[in-house]
């Protein structure tokens, strides 16, 4: 298989606690399989897709369980022998429900890797059921945000005073078909920030800042990234924003994407594009995630005037999904989580994204003064 994750730095224990995979066959799940596979590991792989799941677990020696998420006994079935589910099938928006509902009912734990806004604040709303069941339900265990949100609780963790949260990233590797596809549908619905506690639309990139990276400063643009609710929930931190890196037209298609958002025309061609673009765009190379690397940044600040910055360098997105999202089932499957609906760094602390190899975190002490300007 063409997949490649780098080592760990430091190995786990070994955990023979099961988990299923559901999703398998797609992009990322292969991944996922891929990193379990070079950990020991032997995954129960799930999916909708009967051909292709089977066809993995013929490759890899896997058990494979194929069913809908709306078959309730099937699903129930699969649950029941495993300890923790890790849904890597999207759209989550269609997806994370009737899992979140599946293992609630069998008292499985509840792990994804969506960086969906709308998703995240769904499984939190749900954390008093799960703490009843004795569940742990932790979404957006990849990219989307486990970085990023290690990131937001130093920050948090370094200015406990803090109101306002900024946040940004610039990635280099492609993307996979279903990335794009839940990018495509989150189009319409604009941009997203949070103000005072409560989510707010906005128009897509009206805010941009300079930002100063670890290698050189960039100008970004803010998107509706999964941290304006993950972060919050982390942090407490009641104003945030979300920037990405602009390669010099991003700003630009954003300002002719608000202008069509709204219009019937963009709303009857997405499923069009949606499909042309899954069949154009298999997903980054394995040489191009050897290549790539990510980079994040932050900024906390109080009202008085204090702030702290601080970066993270990583692995190419997917090949860190990866790597955190196995580490994250293996721990939760373990019982090493609360139970209740958590993030990351809620789970795991807020250092945990720097036991794996090319992460690294740096969060100095606060300092007085404002720096940068957002506009």
């Amino acid at each position: 298989m063409d997949y490649w994750v780098e080592p760990l730095r430091t190995g786990s224990p070994t955990m023979s606690a099961r988990f299923l995979i559901y999703g398998a066959n797609g992009y990322t799940g292969r991944l996922l399989v891929e990193e379990a596979l070079r950990r020991g590991q032997r995954p129960l792989l799930g999916g909708r897709n009967a051909k292709a799941v089977e066809q993995l677990a013929l490759a890899t020696g896997l058990e494979a369980r194929c069913f809908s998420l709306e078959d309730h006994r099937a699903f129930d079935a699969a649950l029941g022998e495993v300890d923790a589910l890790l849904l890597a099938a999207g759209p989550f928006e269609e997806t994370s429900r009737p899992a979140v509902d599946a293992c609630l009912r069998t008292g499985t734990h509840y792990l994804d890797i969506t960086g969906e806004i709308d998703v995240f604040e769904a499984v939190y709303a749900r954390d008093a059921e799960a703490k009843a069941r004795g569940v742990t339900l932790l979404p957006g265990v990849g990219f989307d945000v486990v970085p990023s949100d290690c990131l937001a609780k130093a920050l948090g963790e370094a200015l406990p005073s803090a109101t306002v949260l900024e946040l940004a990233f610039a990635s280099q590797g492609g993307v996979s078909p279903g990335t794009l596809r839940t990018m495509l549908r989150a189009l319409p619905r604009g941009g997203r920030v949070r103000r005072g506690g409560r989510l707010r639309t906005c128009a897509v990139g009206e805010h941009v800042r300079e930002i100063r990276f670890r290698d050189a400063t960039r100008s970004g643009v803010s998107i509706p990234w999964g941290d304006v609710a993950s972060a919050y929930r982390s942090t407490g931190i009641t104003d945030i924003t979300v920037y990405m890196a602009d390669d010099g037209g991003l700003l630009r298609a954003l300002g002719l994407l608000e202008r069509h958002r709204t219009s019937r025309a963009l709303s009857l061609a997405l499923p069009r594009l949606e499909r042309l673009l899954a069949r154009a765009t298999p997903g980054p190379s394995l040489e191009a995630r050897r290549r790539g690397r990510a980079q994040l940044w932050g900024r906390a600040s109080d009202p008085s005037g204090r702030a702290v910055e601080g970066t993270l360098t990583t692995p190419e997105g997917y090949t860190l999904t990866a790597r955190v999202g196995v580490e994250c089932a293996l721990r939760v499957a373990d019982g090493k989580a609360k139970t209740g609906a958590l993030t990351p760094s809620m789970a795991f602390g807020a250092r945990f994204i720097e036991q794996f190899d090319g992460c690294d975190l740096r969060v100095p002490p606060p300092a007085t003064g404002a720096s940068g300007e957002t506009r």
